[in-house]
């Protein structure tokens, strides 16, 4: 599988990957000539597309899952293959290098690596729909002509919100960046940055004026190799392994006002748009990470025979089975549902939230039931259920929790209700 085989595939229209249509209160009527097509339908070109991806999954990546699950890192022919197959540019026009495909099919490509491992899902998801679409959004063009060929070539990047006292309430951070002539210097502590250990660029979130709160927090672009810049030892996790997360420190960096991502002061709404996009990738990491699990699992259940019968042949694991997979298939809608508005340029926010809240949910308790159905089998590592469940923990947590997303989905239900009154 090469670049040029996988550029074929991105054939559909290409829509606008920018997040502003996110907090529209209405929604525009469509007026479609043509009958609307079922929101899983993937067109001949996506299908490709798919394939293509899950053929680099089984070949590169599924060898390697134990290996790198045990020493908690990346293999670097997994990072290789992953930006050799155009898989870190995604949405990324093609005059900087990228795919130019569009938001859709990264949700694929998120879907089905995590199908195989999450830990690689995440690597690719989080380094597309976070630093990388932050300047695609909000750069000036110096700014994608110097950073996006190599984001798309050979060089990951970090998406810097979260602190110690910074997590749900992201905007409470402590980061500052002091303005000195035409300079600024940043000092703070980010807290658990994904892809942080390997990542030669920095989308970090400080406060340029404290004393405007939220509204004086700004974003800027810091390299790795910046002074001051200190990347701190991997988190031992629970799941996700391979993924990277680290502590960064930054002690009086030093960077020029150019290194400014967007407008000064409009960070905290930046942070909102491109996370609100976000959580939907995450909704497609743990769709994906449900149906792997469920794939490998089922084959087993059809194999293995207690009193005379197979395990799938009893009814009580036949509903089990029946009610794991109409939810993953759920999940799934509520997903794509998500993608295709903001594809659209329809206000998604709530159906990103309630995408990442179900989605997620579904992956824990799918992921649990495949466990207890392979029994004692699945309780081992020799079975990939036990590595889909632990990684199926970080779905509700990361990108904002279960509860931050309930928190949303009411406050727009509230909203909504209030504007028929």
């Amino acid at each position: 599988m090469s670049f040029k085989v996988l550029k074929k595939s991105f054939l559909l229209s290409r829509k606008s990957y920018s997040t502003a249509t996110a907090f529209a209160t209405s929604r525009p009527s469509e007026d479609f000539s043509e009958k609307t097509p079922p929101v899983t339908l993937l067109s001949e070109n996506e299908n490709f597309f798919v394939e293509t991806v899950r053929k680099f999954s089984n070949n590169v990546v599924k060898p390697l899952i134990r290996e790198m699950d045990k020493n908690s890192k990346m293999n670097p022919i997994v990072t290789k293959g992953a930006f050799e197959n155009g898989l870190m540019g995604l949405h990324v026009p093609e005059e900087y290098g990228g795919s130019g495909s569009s938001f859709f099919d990264a949700m694929l490509v998120i879907e089905e690596l995590a199908k195989i491992d999450p830990s690689v899902s995440a690597m690719v998801g989080i380094h597309n729909t976070l630093p990388v679409s932050m300047i695609i959004d909000h750069g000036s063009e110096e700014q994608k002509l110097k950073y996006l060929p190599s984001l798309c070539s050979d060089s990951l990047a970090s998406f810097c919100i979260s602190e110690s006292g910074a997590g749900s309430d992201a905007f409470s951070l402590k980061t500052t960046a002091k303005q000195d002539g035409d300079h600024y210097l940043i000092s703070g502590s980010k807290m658990w940055i994904t892809n942080s250990s390997e990542a030669q660029v920095f989308v970090v979130f400080a406060n340029a004026d404290p004393s405007q709160k939220y509204k004086g927090i700004t974003c800027f672009i810091v390299e790795r190799s910046q002074e001051g810049v200190t990347v701190c030892k991997e988190e031992d996790k629970l799941g996700i392994r391979a993924s990277s997360t680290c502590q960064v420190n930054f002690d009086n960096v030093r960077v020029h006002e150019s290194a400014i991502l967007g407008q000064y002061g409009k960070g905290y709404k930046y942070a909102i748009e491109c996370l609100n996009a976000g959580r939907i990738a995450i909704g497609a990491q743990m769709i994906g990470l449900a149906q792997g699990c469920f794939d490998q699992t089922i084959p087993y259940l059809q194999q293995r025979e207690q009193f005379g019968q197979r395990l799938i042949d009893f009814q009580g694991l036949q509903h089990q089975i029946a009610q794991t997979r109409t939810e993953i298939e759920a999940a799934r809608l509520l997903v794509y549902n998500a993608a295709r508005m903001k594809e659209y340029g329809i206000p998604y926010v709530r159906e990103a939230a309630m995408a990442k809240l179900f989605a997620s949910q579904v992956a824990t308790s799918a992921s649990a039931q495949c466990v207890k159905w392979l029994g004692g089998v699945g309780f081992t590592k020799d079975f990939p259920a036990e590595k889909f469940y632990r990684d199926a923990m970080i779905g509700e947590i990361y990108e904002g929790t279960s509860n931050i997303q309930l928190n949303t989905i009411a406050k727009l239900i509230d909203n909504e209700y209030k504007l028929r009154a």
